[in-house]
């Protein structure tokens, strides 16, 4: 008798040592399933640097930005294949619109159900001679400030469970830019002069925020050399209106600006666009960069 009594119990203690596992199992499921993890992948860096600000301490957000630093801007981009792996692993796509991503209609044909936040929408675009819509919206320091909030409305609507965390940050990053804003306001009330020639088609937007005036832009198209008229045109408009700063961007070579400099006197001074940074995670990078341009101006232009 005491065989069978002992195989029953070993029997009852297999069965209630399966039934723990299986409950644990299952807790443990039921609690990786109630806290999904959301991939976020922005398209450049600007995006990347707002929305790392209105995701911080969001614990089940992962923030990827797609391209390299050496990629500057968007023009003409093509998608790689490892930025179709990272997109095909998102569940949300945020982009600057404005038609700088010219291949997004490739990721919508690509990803039907990829979620897509436009960080421009509702933004006034500016428009070049041609009639050309200008994307650089980010380098106005208060439409960054509307993309943010973008960002947050986008992610709220995705992401219920941390609304008020998206909605909180975007407040609390919006004011640190308003306050960048009045500060430049400030500084900019000293300049002798508000001319200045820039090295594409980037600052516009920035230009008009604070009343600076844009008399000519080195590359027409960016990323090509201008051709000897185009560099003598540009030399003329130098000369005529008193231009006494030229402004490089890191992304492109300064030769034709030197060339410039040596043939009006203008000084050779740098502009960073925010674009061409690592992706590490330095919230506060856009606003170093732009109290950065803001000091240069002034040094350029007093």
């Amino acid at each position: 008798m005491k065989k069978p009594v002992i195989m029953l119990m070993t029997m009852l203690l297999a069965l209630s040592g399966c039934s723990t596992q299986s409950a644990q199992s299952t807790a443990t499921h039921s609690q990786v399933t109630s806290e999904k993890q959301i991939k976020i992948v922005t398209s450049f860096y600007p995006m990347y640097i707002s929305t790392i600000n209105v995701t911080s301490n969001v614990k089940n957000v992962t923030v990827v930005n797609m391209t390299q630093p050496q990629t500057g801007c968007l023009h003409d981009y093509e998608l790689t294949t490892e930025d179709m792996k990272n997109l095909e692993t998102a569940d949300v796509f945020i982009v600057n619109g404005a038609g700088m991503e010219q291949f997004l209609d490739q990721v919508k044909d690509a990803y039907p159900d990829l979620k897509i936040i436009d960080a421009s929408e509702g933004i006034e675009l500016l428009k070049d001679k041609t009639g050309e819509e200008n994307p650089h919206v980010w380098l106005s320091i208060a439409n960054c400030e509307k993309q943010v909030t973008n960002i947050a409305k986008g992610l709220a609507e995705i992401d219920p469970d941390n609304a008020n965390a998206y909605t909180e940050n975007a407040k609390t990053y919006n004011q640190k830019l308003d306050n960048v804003i009045a500060e430049t306001n400030e500084a900019f009330t000293k300049l002798a002069s508000k001319d200045i020639v820039t090295m594409h088609e980037a600052f516009p937007y920035y230009a008009q925020e604070f009343g600076l005036n844009i008399a000519a832009v080195i590359q027409r198209e960016p990323g090509t050399e201008p051709s000897p008229s185009e560099i003598e045109e540009t030399v003329q408009a130098i000369k005529e209106a008193n231009v006494r700063a030229v402004f490089t961007e890191p992304q492109y070579s300064d030769s034709v600006a030197k060339t410039l400099s040596s043939e009006t006197g203008a000084k050779i001074f740098g502009l960073d666009p925010v674009v061409t940074h690592e992706a590490d995670g330095d919230k506060d990078v856009y606003i170093k960069l732009m109290e950065k341009n803001k000091d240069t101006i002034v040094e350029a232009l007093k």
